[in-house]
């Protein structure tokens, strides 16, 4: 309504109708609180709402939302990503990146299982990045959680949220001392304030083995994406780009050097041009291959770290979650049975279903158990009440008889009674 240029008195009327669903938490503010309670909730709704039309532009065409993506992506490529937390957290945006895209807009529909597959990762951390990085941050909005075979749906933000340092999660207590200006100690934050990487090479990276936890690591995936943008940098240049720390950096190129995916030529690196073979990306050089420890694939480097089939058995555990959810929800399904309801002046009442747990007297056992009438035989997991009512006694009941009892007389009640 604030985008098609509506007021708040618009808001207020349709929110406050009784035949509209929507208004109904308006509403009961309203009958709990009070109507200025009432009033007081829409227009901080309505001032929220501006602000977003304000600050956000509509996406009219399949075009104007891949330019969007464009530009989020630029963005993404150019924010520091720093820490451990930081990089995974620049593959979880990736994963969602690349869901948008497929989608054609920021909105897009993902579940955290698959979401996870994508970017490499288990949902524990995935979780944790969501909560502590990307959903504070303002890189990603969750509007409606997913349930059953339908995953979540995100759209995508650029990020203009910025937490302040008390909201951000750290410890009381600390072993190291805070910087003294006098001693110019720690001045400047170590890496600069803006990055430059090629996030699509690490999209198409991440969700190898050879680049978990144990592996790799995410430092290797901003190293080779720094590299692959722009070849040729020095370890100060690779710092600021690739946004890892001067240590983590060292070790990081030594490790891929040791695989012969990068090499130094006097003060600078590059990727050699094995680095990216097999995932549809050209390097920026045609060197022949130098003499030393060749790595055979991403494969082979994964074996090599222990860390091979990661991604499999993730997938299979989602699977074995997937299908345990799943049944599950029928068994939920055929426990409950959707409820008949009439509306009587205003008020919704319920329609008492037939009761099919009437059985004839030559089915009840003298000792209270139930005959099969196809067998003539008792049926052990049937037993019959006082009043004559069947009961069927499994693992999955949920209330006792009393309680269903009671439950039909009441609705027996209101519906003779609205008769």
């Amino acid at each position: 309504m604030a985008r098609a240029g509506g007021t708040a008195d618009h808001l207020t009327r349709l929110l406050l109708h009784p035949e509209h669903e929507g208004g109904r938490h308006a509403r009961n503010i309203a009958l709990r609180s009070g109507h200025s309670r009432a009033l007081t909730y829409i227009h901080r709704v309505w001032a929220n709402a501006a602000t977003a039309v304000s600050t956000t532009r509509a996406l009219g065409s399949r075009h104007e939302a891949y330019e969007a993506l464009a530009a989020l992506r630029d963005r993404i490529e150019t924010t520091p990503w720093r820490g451990e937390r930081g990089r995974t957290a620049l593959r979880v945006l990736r994963a969602h990146l690349n869901f948008a895209e497929i989608a054609g807009g920021p909105l897009h529909h993902a579940s955290e299982r698959q979401t996870a597959e994508e970017a490499g990762i288990s949902r524990t951390t995935l979780r944790a990045v969501y909560e502590l990085i990307l959903k504070p941050r303002g890189w990603l909005r969750r509007l409606r959680a997913g349930h059953g075979r339908e995953g979540s749906t995100w759209y995508l933000n650029d990020g203009n949220n910025r937490c302040s340092p008390a909201s951000s999660p750290s410890h009381v207590r600390t072993t190291q001392f805070p910087p003294d200006p006098a001693l110019e100690e720690w001045p400047t934050p170590e890496t600069a304030t803006a990055a430059d990487i090629d996030s699509t090479v690490i999209g198409r990276l991440m969700g190898h083995d050879a680049f978990t936890h144990h592996g790799l690591g995410s430092s290797a995936l901003m190293i080779i994406g720094a590299l692959h943008l722009h070849p040729g940098q020095s370890i100060e240049e690779l710092v600021d780009s690739s946004s890892v720390s001067r240590a983590t950096t060292y070790r990081t190129l030594r490790r891929l050097a040791l695989h012969d995916l990068v090499r130094q030529t006097d003060q600078t690196w590059a990727l050699t041009p094995q680095a990216l073979q097999g995932i549809g990306l050209p390097t920026h050089t045609s060197d022949p291959r130098p003499m030393g420890l060749l790595t055979q694939g991403w494969d082979d480097l994964a074996d090599g770290y222990g860390t091979a089939g990661t991604a499999a058995q993730r997938k299979a555990l989602h699977m074995a979650e997937r299908a345990a959810y799943r049944q599950a929800l029928e068994r939920l399904a055929d426990h409950r049975s959707r409820a008949v309801v009439i509306v009587r002046d205003g008020r919704q009442i319920l329609v008492p279903a037939p009761r099919a747990d009437e059985i004839p007297a030559l089915w009840c056992a003298p000792d209270g158990s139930v005959l099969d009438p196809a067998t003539g035989r008792p049926a052990a997991d049937w037993r019959v009440a006082t009043d004559g009512r069947l009961i069927l006694i499994t693992p999955a009941d949920q209330r006792s008889y009393d309680e269903l009892a009671a439950a039909h007389a009441q609705a027996l009640s209101e519906w003779e009674s609205a008769a």
